[in-house]
């Protein structure tokens, strides 16, 4: 049986089970999340991961909460699909939620729309009603070192360094102005589609300073790449738009997500690539030299 098997049973039973028949089922991506086409305006995703950190739909009905509250308000998102309830759903013991099929173009995201599109989502975040965890995804990385230490994933010493600035990161920010954030804002998350740009992937939302998010969108370009041509662009069109951010809160926020990435790659990537493994010795280089 292939490991597909069982997930993809759950999403196309939920499906029929509210009057939709799938009529195909492509597979859009295979990693943590299995994201499938079942129709021509259905999207499936749905989580295959069940014994992973994450448990129960909790935080896919943050996610689903939060994307009703922007399609209502006209953000620049990928909607749920209205012909079934937001659920989350869960079928043969996997979270599953429906999104509409958006058609992507090829082309990159121009800066100045990245800064713009995640400006306009911050806008109408300020008035989500729902109290959201604070700054849960540093939270959330400080618990997993845990995890990390007692099956042997990362050296003790790496241990030490992401505990450190996760803890130091997690105090600073406390002091800065909170709101409803994306809170997993890269370009990977913000598709270019024939009806514009559109942000998606919700599940991370947490209360927390709008630098989170900026630093998650220019992080690779910034300190990665050093673009900083991009950078300024998409920081740029965040202000003009209307936002605005503060330097130190922005530097904390750089420092904070590549201890967040650090953390997490070993789940999310238990077999890395030569490519991957770089990387993560490159964020974990970057974040020693800022101790030293």
């Amino acid at each position: 049986m292939s490991h597909l098997t069982l997930p993809i049973r759950a999403a196309t039973e939920t499906a029929q089970a509210h009057g939709i028949t799938p009529d195909r089922c492509d597979i859009l991506q295979d990693g943590s999340t299995l994201v499938l086409r079942l129709t021509e305006t259905l999207v499936a995703r749905v989580v295959q991961d069940v014994d992973g950190p994450r448990q129960g739909t909790e935080w896919f009905a943050r996610e689903n909460a939060m994307a009703l509250h922007l399609t209502q308000h006209g953000a620049p998102i990928i909607p749920l699909h209205p012909a079934l309830p937001p659920g989350p759903h869960q079928h043969l013991g996997y979270p599953i939620n429906y999104w509409l099929y958006v058609t992507a173009v090829p082309a990159p995201p121009e800066p100045k729309g990245v800064g713009r599109t995640l400006w306009q989502c911050h806008d109408l975040l300020r008035s989500f009603p729902a109290v959201l965890p604070k700054l849960a995804i540093l939270t959330e990385s400080l618990a997993l070192l845990d995890t990390l230490a007692q099956r042997q994933l990362l050296p003790a010493a790496t241990l030490d360094l992401l505990r450190r600035h996760l803890t130091e990161s997690t105090a600073i920010l406390d002091t800065f102005p909170h709101q409803p954030l994306h809170g997993d804002a890269h370009l990977g998350n913000l598709m270019n589609t024939t009806i514009g740009l559109l942000w998606t992937d919700w599940e991370d939302t947490f209360s927390g300073p709008v630098e989170w998010d900026l630093a998650s969108v220019i992080w690779n370009a910034r300190i990665l790449e050093e673009d900083h041509e991009t950078v300024n662009q998409i920081l740029n069109a965040y202000l003009e738009a209307g936002g605005s951010y503060n330097e130190q809160a922005l530097h904390q926020c750089l420092v904070a997500r590549a201890a967040v990435m650090s953390a997490w790659y070993p789940i999310l990537y238990p077999n890395p690539n030569a490519e991957r493994k770089a990387k993560l010795q490159f964020r974990l280089d970057w974040l020693s030299a800022i101790d030293s």
